[in-house]
């Protein structure tokens, strides 16, 4: 019985051992795997863009056209030029970047039909995605040379005088550029105007002749009011002159229309006929003196100088066929509390784009607010294929910012492109903020009412550039091919 009990026992613990090992090597039981680690996602860097950027190239085949790239301010170091934009270094306030109305681009706007007409003055006075937001003109007081012939509000038969200026009238520009300027002023009110004159009425000057001659100084008392009589029915036809200047190039009187002024004379006339006779009318039209080439500052010195003149004038007006664009700050820094004002400089009809953009991008527009310019302008804002009109021996080489080709068709040329860069991005009101310029990459920065950072940048190179705009310790990167004009804007 203990025999079989103990048999029984190890059978017991063979079948559990068996079954055990069994257990062990079945191809069922499966063993956990080891866990999985994932893999490690970094995720992707997302730069958003800052920065939009417009491009024009001086072989023209980007013209004003806003740029498809991404531009995001970060902090990875390089090696390239930084263009740096200080916001909290200011300089002068903007007034705006604009043309001359001539009478010669009225004639020629004019005679666009209706519908192309109001899409040209739109795109060119407008504040709409394409529009490039003009915002400042000059005007001639009677006929520029780019008019088809000369003349004034008050002209007479030789011997007649008219000291009381009762025939004086505006009739010769009313379909021109008074009925232009209504449409203009349609679309913005606040447009800013400069008029200045060629030449004053034959009778008051000391030659009878639109070309040269100076106005006789018993003719300063009624030629000041002139001045008063053309603001004040100009304001009756609803157009405020912001601002005039007693002469358009004082010193160069082979012109048709023109006429002679000394710094001499032009002191004396200011403070002794033109300030008085404003003052005594209630007109607040600045005073601008000068009007002429960068060559001689000393001419506009000369007038602030004088103590009597001083509180009449706002500043001076410059062009630069002569001289250097310095000049501006020469005259600025003598009298840091009078403006100065860029008001011409024309395109040649022998000119070619890419040379121009340049030249005029980096003077006109950058070079001029660089010293101080409250504005800039290129010379006429339009005229036909011929180059005309003109007077006879008036400008015949001088190219529109547009060529009116027919009544349906126009072109932009390279002057319209110079103030575009400028007029679209930087409104009135804007003002000139600090940034590093040297080498090629010639640049102005502005902030502009609404906040918005402008800069202007002119590639006087023939090679392409990489270079950082820099701004608040971060920086973007970008690049411009030889030759060509960018402007960067960012909030």
């Amino acid at each position: 019985m203990k025999l079989n009990f103990k048999n029984t026992i190890k059978a017991l613990f063979l079948a559990i051992a068996v079954f055990a090992q069994a257990k062990c090597s079945s191809s069922s039981d499966t063993v956990d795997p080891p866990p999985v680690v994932p893999p490690v996602v970094v995720p992707p860097v997302v730069v958003t863009n800052d920065v939009d950027f417009w491009l024009t190239k001086g072989n023209q085949s980007v013209l004003l056209a806003k740029q498809t790239g991404t531009l995001g301010f970060g902090t990875t170091t390089n090696t390239y030029t930084n263009i740096e934009v200080n916001a909290s270094q200011k300089y002068q306030t903007v007034d705006g970047f604009g043309y001359t109305l001539t009478g010669g681009s009225a004639d020629v706007i004019n005679q666009l039909n209706a519908l192309k007409k109001s899409a040209l003055l739109q795109e060119l006075f407008g504040s709409g995605e394409n529009s490039i937001g003009i915002s400042y003109l000059r005007i001639s007081i009677g006929a520029s040379d780019l008019n088809t012939s000369p003349f004034t509000y008050n002209d007479l038969s030789t011997g007649d005088t008219d000291l009381a200026l009762a025939k004086f009238s505006l009739d010769k520009d009313r379909a021109g550029v008074i009925a232009l300027l209504k449409e203009i002023l349609a679309i913005n009110p606040k447009i800013l105007i400069l008029a200045t004159p060629w030449s004053a009425p034959l009778w008051m000057k000391d030659k009878d002749s639109f070309i040269g001659g100076k106005l006789q100084t018993q003719y300063y008392d009624v030629y000041a009011k002139y001045f008063v009589k053309y603001i004040q029915q100009m304001k009756a036809e609803g157009i405020t002159i912001d601002a005039i200047t007693p002469q358009n190039e004082p010193l160069h009187d082979g012109n048709n229309p023109s006429m002679y002024m000394s710094a001499l004379e032009q002191t004396n006339f200011i403070k002794n006929n033109l300030g008085p006779a404003f003052k005594a009318a209630g007109i607040t039209t600045k005073i601008i003196a000068y009007d002429h080439n960068c060559d001689n500052p000393n001419y506009p010195k000369a007038i602030l100088a004088d103590a009597d003149a001083f509180p009449f004038v706002d500043g001076s007006a410059f062009h630069l066929y002569a001289g250097d664009i310095s000049a501006l700050s020469n005259v600025y820094n003598s009298y840091p509390t009078k403006n100065v004002y860029f008001t011409e400089q024309w395109t040649s009809s022998a000119g070619e784009f890419a040379g121009d953009l340049k030249w005029h991008v980096r003077n006109v527009i950058i070079g001029s607010m660089r010293n101080y310019s409250k504005n800039a302008l290129e010379w006429n804002l339009a005229n036909n294929g011929a180059f005309e009109p003109h007077t006879a021996g008036g400008c015949n080489m001088c190219k529109g910012a547009l060529t009116v080709t027919t009544s349906d068709s126009f072109q932009r040329n390279v002057a319209y492109y110079i103030i575009a860069h400028a007029s679209k991005f930087v409104p009135a009101g804007s003002i000139r903020i600090d940034s590093n310029s040297g080498g090629n990459l010639q640049n102005v920065a502005f902030i502009t009412p609404s906040g918005s950072k402008v800069l202007i940048v002119e590639n006087d190179g023939s090679a392409n550039e990489i270079f950082n705009i820099k701004f608040n310790g971060k920086w973007v990167t970008t690049s411009l091919d030889g030759g060509s004009v960018a402007t960067y804007t960012w909030k």
